[in-house]
């Protein structure tokens, strides 16, 4: 059992957001779909909640309300092994959002997200103090993360 379920605030929208989401990862799945009855604070037979799955991570997507909305302060962040991988999911999860510094986007329902390569982690770990600044210094310059040009920047300076 997952010890932790991402809960995320929709108005209104959570139905439609987990249709976009479970379209754009592979091994992804709509679970349950709660819905309000009767003598119940929304509409109903409008949605509640929806479960998600995105591989293999749950989620629960709450029609909550107005009352909150979605900051950069918390992010979703996908690790990705290949280019093509970092180009699939920005172009995916840009639709309708917009993009940010440094591998960051904000999709159209207001989810930030981060589009990394899952080695990024390791350069940190395992680099010098030289090889990470110089990889820090070409990933502030990008938009969209180039795993290329962020291993060239990390390996010239070794």
């Amino acid at each position: 059992m997952q010890p932790f379920t991402t809960c995320l605030w929709f108005d209104g929208r959570a139905e439609e957001a987990a249709k976009f989401y479970t379209s754009i990862f592979k091994d992804s799945k709509i679970g349950s779909i709660a819905r309000y009855g009767k003598n119940m604070p929304g509409k109903e037979g409008s949605v509640v909640t929806v479960e998600l799955e995105l591989n293999g991570q749950k989620f629960l997507a709450l029609n909550g309300g107005p009352h909150f909305q979605f900051t950069p302060a918390i992010s979703v962040m996908v690790n990705c092994e290949t280019q093509e991988e970092i180009d699939h999911y920005w172009e995916k999860l840009l639709e309708g959002g917009s993009p940010q510094q440094c591998g960051w986007l904000t999709d159209k329902f207001g989810l930030t997200w981060q589009i990394v390569p899952a080695e990024i982690a390791g350069m940190w770990k395992n680099g010098t103090p030289v090889q990470t600044q110089k990889m820090m210094e070409a990933l502030m310059k990008m938009i969209k993360l180039d795993i290329k040009t962020l291993k060239q920047a990390y390996d010239q300076a070794a």
